[in-house]
């Protein structure tokens, strides 16, 4: 059970004077059974929850009750100012200062210095240490494009570089592995897409609104697939890249091998992804087999050579 999916529906029955099942499972994207629980787990917390049958019914907090700050724990407003707060650094907008105000007025005075530095513990910044310079408007477009059902245009390149005009109805924005996307549906397609946002450019909202359709969020999790489509090469790295060759795998992979190299059990799948990894080592890393791996690694150096020579 998510935390700050908890907090949200507080936060919108405090709002609302009533909302239905169906709407809060169509916002979080989740089940009616799903729902139905949080909304019991709400009333278990100690917060009265009412549910009115028919047509314009729904859940409401019952009429006259104000939410007692002890609802949460120490441990749970902690988790959530430290995930409103590392989102904030990505995300600037008036909803999250807001939130963040909210939950800190659940804070009791006495606690405030105890949840303060355990909210501080763990600092999450998604910000880049540099890069493209339009991701953080563009975030602020998407997001009000979202909240708004408008229409975006843009040019969007793809990975050949080959650039399009596109329109798209924007579903959802998703960070995954440190780069930001939105899914959306693409009208010259007629299908859903998944853009990175450091491929689009000359991004705008349109003044035209859509009726958003049934949408389906993209699959994320791709690791059974990869479990089953990846193989082991064997590397000889130098100490200095340790730390980099360790975001793809774990210590248990390295055996030594003299005072300043490691031999390393690597996941590799043989396409240009994994292979430009392998060159992003450098010098400071060898394939020793499979052998027809290290023969490609071979004849991509020498085309390299060629191109500089010429």
């Amino acid at each position: 059970m998510k935390v700050d999916r908890l907090v949200s529906i507080i936060m919108i029955f405090l709002d609302k004077n009533r909302i239905g099942a169906q709407e809060l499972a169509d916002m979080f994207e989740v089940s009616l059974r799903t729902i139905y629980r949080d909304v019991d787990a709400i009333n278990r917390a100690g917060i009265p929850v009412r549910s009115t049958p028919g047509v314009g019914g729904g859940f409401e907090i019952m009429p006259g009750y104000k939410v007692d700050r002890k609802v949460f724990s120490t441990t749970d407003l902690s988790a959530i100012l430290m995930g409103l707060s590392s989102l904030s650094h990505m995300m600037r907008g008036d909803e999250l200062v807001h939130a963040l105000a909210k939950v800190k007025s659940f804070i009791p005075a006495d606690k405030a210095k105890d949840i303060t530095l355990k909210a501080n513990q763990i600092f999450i910044d998604l910000s880049p240490w540099i890069g493209n310079r339009n991701i953080q408007p563009y975030l602020e477009m998407i997001k009000s494009a979202l909240q708004e059902s408008k229409l975006l245009s843009f040019a969007y390149a793809d990975r050949y570089g080959n650039k399009t005009t596109r329109t798209a109805e924007p579903y959802q924005l998703v960070l995954k592995g440190s780069h930001w996307y939105f899914q959306g549906y693409c009208h010259a397609r007629n299908d859903f897409r998944l853009f990175k946002l450091s491929r689009i450019s000359n991004l705008h909202p349109l003044e035209e609104s859509f009726t958003p359709r049934e949408y389906q969020p993209p699959q994320l999790d791709f690791s059974d697939v990869y479990e089953t489509m990846h193989t082991q090469i064997r590397l000889r790295i130098h100490t200095s890249i340790m730390d980099r060759v360790l975001d793809y795998c774990t210590y248990q992979h390295f055996s030594p091998d003299g005072d300043e190299h490691y031999i390393v059990t690597f996941p590799f799948i043989e396409n240009e992804y994994h292979y430009n990894i392998l060159f992003s080592f450098g010098t400071q890393c060898e394939c020793l087999e499979p052998m027809h791996i290290r023969a490609e690694m071979k004849r991509r150096i020498h085309d390299i050579a060629t191109l500089y020579e010429n």
